[in-house]
């Protein structure tokens, strides 16, 4: 089973809080692979993870650029085998996936601001704990995130 964190965005937006989590998974040698709801929104975070500032380099790819099992970062819509080999999931704008176990780690960020976000995630949360995955639950604080439960 699959470690499974929700990750609650009090204070920063996903722009901001996302680079900073994929170069932690990079930082330790891992791969991820991160689920989007839709094409534009892939590719606007494609370009702007290309000029993030914090960690200032982030290599990734999409289906649009090929190469998969070269990026260590992959972005997608689509909830197939991660085709880099990545060992992290990361599902944003309330994707899901069929297929957690073939990963560590899944991340599921959620805007707090965001009413419906919140209760998506609830509901997510609820799902994952009946199948077994271990949870945790982190909240941005003051100091970055905390981990509540």
């Amino acid at each position: 089973m699959a470690e499974y964190g929700f990750y609650h965005l009090t204070r920063t937006p996903l722009e901001q809080a996302l680079p900073k989590l994929l170069g932690r998974v990079l930082a330790g040698g891992g791969r991820a692979m991160v689920r989007l709801a839709s094409q534009e929104r892939l590719e606007a975070l494609d370009a702007s993870l290309w000029t993030c500032p914090d960690p200032d380099w982030l290599p990734h790819g999409t289906p649009r650029s090929g190469q998969a099992e070269l990026q260590p970062i992959w972005l997608t819509t689509e909830d197939g085998e991660a085709p880099n080999g990545a060992r992290f999931l990361l599902l944003l704008e309330g994707t899901t996936s069929a297929r957690l176990d073939a990963f560590d780690r899944v991340l599921d960020l959620f805007d707090g601001g965001d009413d419906a976000a919140v209760a998506a995630a609830r509901a997510r949360w609820k799902a994952a704990k009946a199948e077994g995955h271990a949870l945790a639950y982190w909240q941005q604080g003051p100091r970055g995130w905390e981990k509540k439960a």
